[in-house]
């Protein structure tokens, strides 16, 4: 039983290096450890060998053959579960990162006066979250005056103009 609890946390001590140092032993390997040879699911084939193992070994009065086939049955069955969620994580795709050329054209409020040789602050809708930008505008502007912005010069940073109505 000893052997197989050993190779169980084995597989374990694997799985933790594999979140760890994540993709260095693939980049190392270049392209060996693709797939089915991941690191991942290499750690879970080999712990659920050994504690698969160990279980078989503990509740059934089945020899050392047996419990080693059970456990191997067991461990193909969490190398193959560990691939396909390792694929099905991979290929999730997510939407569109915001980036400053989405501020063009939106609509604000100063809440920082702004001068003309300096910069204030305004409030701006960026993603459907209020965000606070540092802002520049050719003519003196107000706080709680209404802008436009007329672009995004840094990701922090935009040059506005005030709004008449």
């Amino acid at each position: 039983m000893a052997w197989f609890l050993g190779l169980g946390i084995t597989g374990v001590v694997l799985l933790a290096l594999s979140l760890v140092f994540d993709g260095v032993l693939e980049g190392a390997l270049d392209g060996v450890l693709d797939g089915w040879l991941s690191l991942p699911v290499l750690a879970g084939f080999t712990a659920m060998t050994g504690f698969g193992g160990a279980i078989a070994l503990g509740a059934t009065d089945a020899g050392p053959a047996v419990a080693t086939g059970a456990g191997a049955l067991a461990g193909l069955g969490t190398a193959w579960l560990t691939y396909r969620f390792g694929r099905a994580l991979m290929r999730d795709r997510t939407a569109v990162t915001p980036n400053g050329s989405d501020l063009v054209g939106s609509a604000g409020k100063v809440v920082t006066a702004i001068p003309v040789d300096g910069f204030g602050e305004v409030l701006l809708q960026l993603a459907g979250q209020t965000a606070k930008f540092a802002a520049r505008c050719a003519v003196p502007v107000a706080r709680g005056t209404e802008v436009w912005v007329e672009s995004a010069p840094t990701a922090t940073s935009v040059v506005v103009r005030p709004v008449h109505r």
